[in-house]
């Protein structure tokens, strides 16, 4: 028995937020201070770093858990499956549904409660339930499906990673650039076609690195101190990352029997396209051999981070060649990784 991506899907809203939408903002140091450069500027070295030129924003009726649904609906009718067979719906999300213009979160019930209700699915055996893991929480609901199914507790899944970042970032912080919203949605189960997940690895890093993602104030002094935001220690991310990620990303495929020259493509959480690079650079230098062409789709220069959904949109976006120069077939060799608050990070090695 294998277990496999039968279908995928993805939410993408209609919103495009593009850099100069920032022009106006008044951005502030984290002591309040005004920061001594123009917004031009400030925009324009974001970009270099980050690679994001634009994201997407959920329209306002719309939150997290319609995104998700949405997103699950094209999975299930990807896969073809009755969606009364799915066994457990797993979404990852970092703050539920948070309301246009409204700072509370809202997880009562939880998201895949939400999302199962939405999809009318009768049968009470389908558990629903939702996982925090930061970013990386798509790829931690696949291992959790993966250990379901191979322990015999279920046959098929759906996994969801659905995020509305833009309202719950500080409009003071030159961060809150870097956020953006979308859904992503896999159905996992188990198969008799070659391939599937052949081996995975997880870590979660909190003894010193816990809080460099948090909820914080916001960076204008005179806001209410009673409204947090989320807030990130980029420099100190950026590192973690690259001493941590390119291991675990090794650690992974050798414990799947695969070999590097084998893998023809890496799908990394869309965090920062410098970031990315990085990583996939020093992963390939563990092996000691060259970085093959068009190896890493991004989507991040359009679609910003969407935390938890930019690994399953990604996927989609390059199952349904909406992608230039990326393509898959069968047999492919795909390594998933991600990273992201925690501090956590995975990975899964997967044969297409």
């Amino acid at each position: 028995m294998n277990i496999k991506i039968t279908g995928t899907g993805s939410y993408i809203p209609d919103t495009i937020e593009k850099n100069d939408a920032f022009y106006e903002h008044t951005f502030l140091n984290t002591d309040g201070s005004i920061i001594n450069s123009p917004n031009e500027v400030i925009i324009e070295k974001f970009q270099a770093i980050t690679g994001i030129a634009e994201r997407r924003y959920a329209k306002a009726h719309l939150n997290s858990s319609d995104l998700g649904f949405f997103a699950a609906e094209k999975a299930i009718t990807d896969a073809n499956i009755d969606p009364e067979t799915i066994d457990y719906i797993i979404v990852a999300h970092n703050f539920g549904d948070v309301r246009y213009n409204n700072n509370q979160s809202d997880m009562l019930p939880c998201l895949a409660a939400r999302i199962k209700h939405s999809l009318r699915i009768k049968n009470p055996k389908c558990v629903a339930f939702d996982i925090l893991f930061g970013c990386p929480g798509w790829i931690e609901g696949v291992i959790q499906a993966k250990a379901f199914i191979q322990s015999g507790m279920a046959k098929r899944c759906l996994v969801i990673g659905t995020e509305t970042l833009s309202r719950v970032v500080d409009k003071h912080d030159r961060d809150s650039m870097i956020f953006s919203d979308g859904a992503g949605a896999t159905i996992i189960e188990a198969s008799n076609d070659e391939g599937g997940i052949m081996a995975h690895e997880n870590a979660s890093y909190t003894y010193d690195e816990a809080y460099y993602l948090y909820f914080g104030n916001s960076n204008n002094q005179a806001l209410s101190k009673d409204t947090r935001y989320i807030k990130m220690e980029g420099r100190k991310i950026y590192e973690f990352a690259l001493t941590t990620v390119p291991s675990a990303m090794k650690a992974c495929l050798d414990n799947s029997g695969l070999n590097i020259k084998d893998v023809k493509k890496i799908f990394l959480h869309q965090a920062n396209e410098k970031m990315d690079e990085a990583i996939l650079k020093r992963f390939y230098r563990l092996y000691r051999t060259e970085i093959p062409q068009h190896i890493m789709p991004m989507s991040i220069q359009k679609l910003g981070n969407s935390s938890v959904a930019t690994v399953p949109t990604l996927l989609d976006l390059v199952r349904n060649n909406k992608l230039e120069n990326h393509r898959l077939k069968k047999g492919d060799v795909l390594l998933f990784a991600s990273v992201g608050a925690g501090m956590h990070i995975n990975a899964f090695a997967y044969k297409y």
